[in-house]
């Protein structure tokens, strides 16, 4: 694990072994892959030190040599800070996890909107002296629920952007479908793209963007004709869980977009883990989100249903 500070608006990073030799340059350009306008943006406003001590970007640094950043640094949120009670899963200098309640957006979607994960996001970095612009690394569709990854400065952000593209970044959902699933695991590779005679809807198409979902059976609820499923994204496609899984005749329960029936009030799908390596120390974050409790006699059923998560 590598050791890291924080003095103010500056962060230290103890350089590795096998960080020996390397430059700033190739640190930025290669290991972290931060883009060419960012690393311009931190050369010209000098936001890198090596030792305490301005340094040439393209001298190999030894290892044990404190490279010291300047990425705390104060800037609008982006959007409005707003209260709302949120669990927070994992928190620290770079990221924040949190636990997406039922029924909330992840972002807004129109000026001035407050009631979302995010205006939640900026009001609790507001109440700790944080004055950062929120930024999503992924979302979750409105009525889905679990744990959803924000940066909380721009190189987070460039790194965990990376990570989620290259997979990295893993994520497993717990869906309740339609119908008994017979194989216990399962690859769906569909294209997926928009439906041109719905405004919201996406569906399988042959010219749409390469989508990959790995099931996995957990449990089967034969009196009721449901399955409860795990789910892991090699892609990270708009409603990809619920396309996917009706595409194959098993819509999520409440899905009634994907041909689900209403027997809940949403669809039953829930982010019940995420695990990644921590994108400046390399150690080992994983966070568990459990089932948030919900009012109605409908979400309580669902909750039964999902209770078992997975561990691995």
């Amino acid at each position: 694990m590598i050791k890291t500070k924080r003095f103010g608006e500056w962060y230290e990073l103890t350089l590795p072994r096998d960080w020996d030799g390397f430059t700033i340059d190739y640190i930025l350009r290669n290991i972290w892959r931060a883009p060419k306008k960012q690393i311009h943006l931190m050369r010209m406003e000098n936001q890198v030190k090596v030792n305490g001590e301005w340094m040439n970007w393209n001298s190999p640094l030894k290892y044990m040599d404190r490279l010291q950043l300047r990425i705390f640094i104060d800037e609008d949120f982006g959007v409005i800070p707003f209260y709302k009670e949120v669990q927070i899963l994992y928190e620290d200098d770079h990221l924040l996890v949190l636990n997406k309640p039922v029924h909330m957006d992840t972002h807004p979607n129109e000026d001035g909107q407050t009631n979302t994960l995010s205006n939640a996001v900026a009001f609790h970095l507001q109440s700790q002296g944080e004055y950062r612009k929120v930024k999503h690394v992924h979302r979750l569709d409105r009525d889905t629920t679990g744990a959803v990854l924000f940066a909380k400065h721009p190189l987070a952000g460039t790194v965990l952007d990376r990570m989620l593209e290259e997979r990295i970044i893993k994520r497993t959902y717990v869906a309740l479908v339609h119908g008994l699933v017979k194989t216990k695991k399962g690859i769906i590779k569909e294209p997926i793209g928009r439906d041109r005679h719905h405004a919201t809807r996406r569906r399988v198409s042959p010219s749409g963007q390469q989508a990959v979902t790995h099931f996995e059976l957990i449990k089967t609820y034969p009196k009721q004709n449901l399955s409860l499923i795990k789910c892991q994204l090699d892609t990270g496609r708009t409603h990809q869980i619920r396309v996917h899984l009706s595409y194959v005749g098993h819509p999520l329960a409440g899905d009634v977009l994907y041909g689900g029936k209403p027997i809940f009030d949403r669809q039953a799908l829930h982010a019940a883990k995420l695990e990644f390596p921590h994108p400046f120390t390399m150690e080992k974050i994983s966070c568990n989100a459990p089932l948030l409790e919900e009012e109605d006699n409908k979400s309580v059923m669902l909750a039964n249903l999902l209770h078992v998560l997975p561990n691995n």
